[in-house]
């Protein structure tokens, strides 16, 4: 999943709303393009999310990746490196995804009717908040986040409930999830796949054999799995380039759910790799 510095694609800091630094990268195609939010894990904005922008310009999309921990205070270092942890508020989180939205929208090469979000790890959240608070999101990507244990009920940071902000939800689903991750269950999954289908809404969700939390990030050596990495990022665009090209029927209600997980399936055996 690295990308190689022949790409021609640089990406650059741009800043909005109050203070949102994000890292953007275009792609090499002219005229508006349709836009994709890519979000960071626990980590903030590392070289991974960098990557990530890239891998977006080069398949026909403006990435942006706001730094959502601009309000963090604490030592960047520690955070980057995972020893201290940055909890997001639904209030703030959406102020700043908003932010992000509008500034694509104002910008001269973005079509402002084609824009997604994808939400990695600890920010698989935001998609699903984004989306139930506005309805001009094309589609939302969850990557192996927002349906782990306790993230289900709501709390003083994030009041709402997984199950009504996926009722509330205006655009097509896609969820991604492992079968070896120690966070997200396979009866998470199965859960997430039933308020889709409750909440009749458009989705997809895989669930990958084998795959550990986190699996996508190819500077994590011991999490990164190649080949899923490879094809979930093609699902990815895919799915995106369907929703910019109107390809789900917003009269009809299409469900797609694939897994593969074994009949000695034991989410208690599942460890964190780094």
């Amino acid at each position: 999943m690295a990308v190689k510095k022949t790409t021609g694609i640089t990406p650059s800091t741009v800043r909005f709303g109050r203070g949102i630094n994000a890292v953007r990268a275009l792609p090499k195609a002219k005229g508006k393009r349709p836009a994709v939010i890519i979000l960071h894990e626990r980590y903030g904005v590392d070289q991974h999310t960098k990557d990530l922008t890239v891998k977006l310009a080069q398949a026909g999309f403006v990435g942006l990746a706001p730094d959502l921990f601009h309000r963090f205070k604490g030592d960047r270092k520690a955070l980057q490196k995972g020893q201290v942890r940055m909890d997001l508020r639904d209030d703030e989180a959406l102020e700043d995804l908003n932010a992000a939205v509008d500034y694509l929208k104002k910008s001269t090469n973005v079509d402002g009717a084609r824009i997604g979000i994808i939400g990695v790890c600890q920010t698989g959240r935001q998609p699903l908040l984004l989306a139930a608070n506005r309805n001009d999101i094309a589609g939302i990507v969850v990557l192996y986040g927002a349906i782990g244990g306790r993230e289900w009920d709501g709390n003083d940071l994030r009041p709402t409930p997984v199950e009504k902000l996926v009722a509330q939800v205006s655009c097509p689903v896609l969820g991604i999830f492992g079968e070896a991750d120690h966070i997200i269950s396979v009866d998470d999954v199965v859960r997430f796949r039933g308020c889709l289908e409750w909440a009749r809404k458009s989705y997809h969700v895989r669930l990958y054999r084998d795959a550990p939390h986190g699996w996508l990030n190819d500077t994590m050596p011991g999490r990164y799995r190649k080949e899923p990495a490879k094809d979930a990022w093609s699902l990815m665009m895919s799915f995106l380039k369907k929703c910019f090209a109107g390809g789900w029927d917003q009269q009809r209600i299409s469900s797609i759910f694939e897994s593969n997980y074994s009949t000695q399936y034991d989410f208690t055996k599942n460890v964190r790799l780094e």
